[in-house]
């Protein structure tokens, strides 16, 4: 009787240190296809993920075509951007989206019009900060072109968009239009045609939401969509089909997308939709999840304790969350690769710019559920595109 007790406590402690190990274990991802990029880099407390999203899109760009890997300034875009951001919203006398946010297209559009620079030209750093924080920057920008369009004089002064700029060039620093490269000489468009080398006419922005025609391009509506950007239509499975072709040959992605759920975790580096409603389960898995209670099961599907069944998503899922504001513009990133967990289950491997200090230093994966259900839009390259859908599209 007392071996069998012994027998007994050592099955149940070994079960113990089992189960201890399966929750240490976690995810586990094998990399199938990955994309070159530049270094992880950090916004801190600033909403400028839309600069740091793009500005490594085209780093992987000009990688991929053969380039250097560049270091370009995410600060430098945001300070014509908010300059731009400005007239718009003078213009509009107020009824407008006037904040730090941004989207996809914004800096290929700075790109295009005063060129890009080196970070080491333009840190944006000229307010005893180690580190990005604009909160002070973002609220006294905002109170200064309330004021304009109060507009106490009852027309507006030629000094008001000067007065802006000179707030921008006090926080983040005055421009030039000749920086240092290398020890040469450039104009910011200079440097662009030499170092960048990239053709704007050649990115696709692209989106799936059933409010509009599919194959047409569409303003979409969201309030970080400032310049009212188009973006293409393609059907959700075409959009995730897409984004496979873009990293199968070579090419990253541009990725906006809501961050918001409580399946998305910075800390264990995963993003998933987990499903909680038992009765779309089947077989043994659902047996499983039946004998739980519902804390239980809430409990094991957003522990990030390993791989949990997913939802299903469809295209009216994803319309019904765009159109309830529970997919909501929340985040720009840069997609790299595609990877597959220890089940088989494929994954996108996503850059982030919150620093290096999570699970997988600097990155994450995303579910393709996660994808197809929180994607907003994205950006590649024209030739990424599969060529019946781009022929949908009638790009060239």
């Amino acid at each position: 009787m007392k071996n069998l007790s012994l027998l007994i406590i050592a099955l149940l402690i070994a079960g113990a240190l089992t189960g201890q190990e399966e929750k240490k274990d976690g995810y586990r991802f094998e990399t199938i296809k990955e994309v070159k990029a530049s270094p992880v880099k950090d916004q801190y407390r600033s909403g400028t993920c839309w600069s740091f999203s793009t500005l490594s899109f085209l780093e992987s760009e000009v990688i991929r075509k053969g380039g250097p890997v560049l270091d370009l300034s995410e600060m430098w875009v945001v300070r014509h951007v908010y300059s731009e951001k400005a007239k718009r919203h003078v213009r509009m006398h107020g009824h407008f989206n006037f904040g730090g946010g941004g989207a996809l297209n914004d800096p290929v559009d700075i790109m295009v019009k005063y060129g890009l620079v080196p970070e080491s030209a333009y840190p944006g750093l000229n307010y005893g900060e180690d580190n990005h924080v604009h909160g002070e920057l973002d609220n006294v920008l905002g109170e200064y072109v309330e004021a304009v369009i109060e507009n106490k004089n009852r027309k507006l002064t030629t000094a008001w968009h000067k007065g802006f700029n000179g707030i921008l060039d006090a926080y983040l620093g005055e421009k030039s239009e000749k920086i240092e490269y290398e020890g040469k000489i450039y104009s910011p468009k200079e440097f662009t045609e030499k170092f960048v080398d990239l053709n704007p006419d050649d990115y696709v922005y692209l989106t799936s939401y059933t409010h509009h025609p599919f194959y047409e391009k569409f303003i979409l509506e969201v309030p970080d969509n400032w310049s009212w950007k188009a973006f293409n239509n393609v059907k959700l499975d075409e959009l995730v089909e897409i984004m496979d072709n873009a990293i199968d040959n070579g090419f990253s992605i541009g990725w906006a997308s809501d961050v918001s759920e409580k399946g998305f975790s910075w800390r264990n580096g995963v993003a998933i939709v987990p499903e909680t409603d038992v009765e779309e389960l089947a077989g043994s898995e659902k047996e499983k999840w039946e004998e739980m209670t519902d804390d239980e099961r809430q409990d094991r599907m957003f522990s990030f304790d390993g791989p949990v069944p997913e939802k299903t998503i469809t295209q009216e899922m994803r319309q019904a969350g765009f159109d309830k504001y529970k997919t909501t513009d929340d985040h720009g990133m840069h997609i790299i690769g595609i990877a597959k967990d220890q089940n088989g289950k494929e994954y996108y491997k996503v850059k982030n710019s919150w620093n290096t200090d999570n699970k997988y230093k600097g990155y994450f994966y995303a579910s393709k559920a996660f994808i197809r259900y929180k994607t907003m839009s994205i950006v590649v390259h024209k030739d990424a595109l599969p060529k019946d859908i781009k022929k949908k599209l009638n790009i060239k």
